[in-house]
């Protein structure tokens, strides 16, 4: 005959196997898990709407055209301190998109072409390979004109520029007052040079501490141009650090689309806006 068991007994025992739902998890989830996951759908979705945008945009930049600003006076009076201006890529050969990469020979600018260029010594490291306007690869470009080619004899002699022993045809326009970056005044002469049947306008300072009266005679390498500032005194170009690589030339600059004038203070921090040269090609 059994024993009856005791209350105390039983609840001593061990209870029986039950199976417990996990508790429901809240909709606002406090372990942060569906904020992550809704972030993680938000980034996929912005990257799959815009990130083919952005990529076409960066193609077109790095093939076909680009757009630059002027932030000093070396090209004075053909390009103006704020100009922003429009290059073709495409003008000197074609590149595997997004990389700096000749797909064909590159061709050489023509006499008077202006170009922009990577610095010389300034394109190592990756900055060779890839053509994105984002550090690192980011480059430092200048804007000059070509007036040597491959094989051309260049030099200056009291002022005067002279391409395989030829004087480049020149006539005084007036005095000219060029205003640099820093809004000081500097008295120039303003003269109309051309390079076969293309004239553009010049400046050289009168004053004779700031005049490169002389320089060469220098000849261009192969595959080199030698550049020059049309604002021949207050340009830092191929007379002072050499010859310009055809692998650096970005492309061919063609006309102005915007200007602005920072010595002007009709616009806070902005300047003026120079609607008279907005549209103009580049002589």
């Amino acid at each position: 005959m059994s024993r009856p068991t005791s209350k105390s007994e039983a609840s001593s025992k061990p209870a029986a196997d039950v199976e417990v739902a996990p508790p429901e998890k809240s909709e606002e989830d406090p372990g942060g898990g569906g904020f992550l996951q809704s972030l993680g759908q938000g980034g996929w979705e912005l990257l799959t709407t815009w990130g083919p945008a952005f990529l076409a945009v960066f193609v077109i930049r790095s093939m076909l055209i680009e757009p630059f600003r002027i932030p000093s006076g070396s090209m004075v009076p053909t390009l103006a301190i704020g100009d922003n201006i429009v290059v073709t890529k495409f003008s000197y050969g074609f590149r595997i998109p997004l990389t700096r990469i000749p797909i064909n020979e590159l061709e050489a600018p023509e006499r008077g072409d202006v170009v922009v260029f990577v610095f010389p010594g300034k394109d190592t490291g990756v900055k060779h390979w890839v053509d994105l306007p984002i550090p690192p690869f980011a480059t430092v470009d200048y804007v000059k004109r070509v007036v040597g080619v491959p094989g051309d004899v260049v030099e200056m002699r009291d002022q005067v520029l002279y391409v395989n022993g030829e004087t480049q045809d020149r006539r005084y326009i007036d005095d000219f007052t060029f205003t640099d970056d820093s809004c000081r005044d500097y008295d120039t002469k303003r003269y109309e040079e051309t390079f076969g049947d293309q004239p553009h306008e010049v400046l050289y300072a009168k004053r004779y501490g700031g005049v490169i009266k002389d320089f060469g005679p220098v000849t261009v390498p192969e595959d080199h141009v030698f550049a020059m500032g049309d604002n021949r005194d207050h340009s830092y170009d191929s007379r002072g650090w050499g010859t310009v690589p055809l692998r650096n030339i970005k492309g061919k600059a063609q006309f102005i689309w915007l200007s602005w004038d920072t010595c002007q203070n009709n616009i806070p921090y902005f300047g003026d806006i120079r609607t008279d040269r907005m549209g103009l090609g580049i002589p």
